[in-house]
């Protein structure tokens, strides 16, 4: 009660994750007395209305949901607290239990600020806490592999593989679907999970700059092997694709599987899909030499920003949501699918619920201990991402060669490094 009548207020996309917090909200006011409001926007325009409140100076919102990634322009221009401040600096509850959140999801939302730091390394900033997450793998069509005679594969080759035969015998479905569309967002669930697995990076460091690495030897195998796997599988408008259609076509038999969000594929899997109830999950490691899977995540976080004043009752609020009584309560009871927490996904009663979709349990078991994020942290990510699916279409199209074309793109992504200082 140590901010009894305090007024927060939140910006929240709207998503299961936000859908849990204000479900269980009362509680936090009934603990606390504080009053809290929030605005829900949808995601096509959610991370406008943050940009626009944090670049104002705007006090209007204490604290604010966010992806991992946004903070690497958030953090260094001022606009969020470090809340090392109160994780490290004793204003923690008790029993927050912070070494209870995955080690991959604490690091990925952390970062010194320094284009080409480690996530979690020497000096990160804790830019936000996490609050829900999504790991890349396989969600499939049991149903449909069943009735052609495939199984789940095991590898990209293998996919490949699969995919096809999918796409020749089962009277319709393509095989396999993955994003497409000219976006970062093409670029950071299946491709950048099996690029990782493939041993490939998308920057090296020499000398504190940054030099694109998309043109490695391990990079043009792994991408010469998915361009042709969606020529040959993929949806026909695949340069259209976001997650949306990615998903609906999982649900509506259109696809046989797709290499995207875990979480997406579990939410197919229920609703008024038309194949719900017929979905599988599995882990999946691209690389044939792999012993593990390497997922890229999205890490769907809370952030205070820089302009609350009222950052004291936020941080009450942030480590509320991110605690264990909450995470528990949205895992149980509402659809925080991918809680953050160790402890939840060994709750009986969550895994009673979780065990109803085939596999998805063993897929997260199998992920987590390198569930992290791969990209290489620096300012410009959203431009020279989208930049490099770019490339993936015209490579896709046949519009360039794969060498050629990845060749071409590190060239243009080093230039823009260096005219901005990065290179």
């Amino acid at each position: 009660m140590a901010h009894k009548g305090t007024s927060l207020k939140l910006l929240l996309n709207k998503h299961p994750y936000a859908d849990a917090m204000i479900a269980d909200i009362e509680n936090f006011k009934k603990m606390t007395g504080m009053n809290v409001t929030w605005d829900v926007f949808p995601e096509d325009v959610y991370f406008d209305k943050v940009t626009a409140a944090l670049s104002s100076g705007s006090t209007e919102y204490d604290a604010f949901m966010t992806g991992a990634y946004m903070t690497w322009t958030y953090g260094p221009a001022g606009w969020l607290v470090d809340l090392n401040e109160y994780i490290k600096g004793g204003k923690a509850a008790p029993n927050y239990d912070w070494e209870g959140v995955l080690p991959g999801l604490r690091s990925s939302t952390a970062w010194s600020g320094k284009p080409g730091d480690a996530l979690g390394g020497p000096g990160a900033k804790q830019w936000c806490v996490p609050l829900g997450f999504e790991a890349n793998n396989i969600s499939y069509n049991r149903k449909m592999f069943d009735k052609i005679g495939v199984q789940v594969p095991k590898n990209l080759p293998d996919m490949m593989e699969v995919a096809a035969k999918i796409t020749k015998d089962s009277g319709g479905a393509y095989g396999i679907g993955v994003r497409g569309s000219r976006s970062w967002a093409t670029i950071h669930p299946g491709f950048l999970s099996g690029y990782a697995n493939y041993g490939a990076t998308d920057f090296t460091q020499e000398g504190g700059k940054l030099k694109a690495a998309m043109n490695s030897p391990q990079a043009k195998e792994f991408t010469k092997l998915w361009v042709k796997m969606i020529q040959d599988s993929g949806p026909k408008n695949w340069a259209t694709y976001t997650w949306y259609q990615v998903g609906t076509d999982l649900g509506a038999g259109a696809s046989g599987m797709i290499f995207d969000a875990d979480i997406l594929g579990y939410f197919m899997n229920g609703g008024d899909n038309k194949e719900r109830g017929n979905l599988g999950y599995a882990a999946f490691a691209a690389n044939p030499k792999a012993t593990e899977p390497t997922a890229n995540v999205w890490v769907w976080s809370l952030a205070m920003s820089s302009f609350s004043k009222n950052k004291d009752a936020a941080w009450d609020l942030i480590q509320w949501a991110t605690g264990t009584d909450h995470c528990m309560f949205g895992a149980r009871k509402m659809d925080l699918v991918n809680p953050i927490r160790t402890k939840v996904w060994q709750d009986p009663e969550f895994k009673e619920k979780i065990n109803k979709y085939p596999g998805y349990l063993d897929q997260y078991t199998a992920t987590a201990p390198k569930a992290q994020i791969y990209f290489t942290p620096q300012p410009m990510f959203f431009d020279l991402t989208t930049e490099w699916a770019a490339a993936l279409q015209r490579m896709v199209a046949k519009e360039i060669p794969v060498d050629e074309g990845i060749d071409k793109l590190a060239a243009s992504l080093d230039k823009q490094l260096k005219e901005n200082g990065l290179g």
